[in-house]
């Protein structure tokens, strides 16, 4: 089982992967496919993405049944712990300070 989630990527690249998996949601492609072909759509991925990001799930035999590549800006990084990877997240960018916003009595 293959699992591809993309966002922000160009229409070009979502009919590529049309091609060879189901969209069976807006961005979200899933197909049973050999390792040959599965690292062929990752790579036209990589090259296509642009500003935008994807995931790509894949079941292995691993602990947990599965494995999974990211590729793009993305708020969540895969992490390895003890051989099993997880998923944590970056910090939260802060937003600038209000400084020398004033608050104004009202205009009557």
């Amino acid at each position: 089982m293959l699992v591809i989630a993309v966002e922000n990527v160009s229409p070009r690249l979502r009919g590529r992967l049309a091609v060879w998996l189901l969209e069976i949601r807006a961005g979200i492609y899933v197909g049973d496919l050999s390792k040959r072909v599965r690292d062929m759509i990752w790579r036209q991925v990589e090259i296509e993405c642009g500003g935008g990001n994807a995931i790509i799930v894949w079941s292995t035999n691993t602990e947990s049944g599965f494995d999974f590549l990211t590729y793009g800006k993305n708020r969540r990084m895969p992490v390895d712990f003890d051989g099993v990877k997880l998923v944590s997240f970056y910090p939260v960018e802060e937003k600038e300070d209000l400084k020398g916003d004033e608050i104004r009595p009202d205009k009557r």
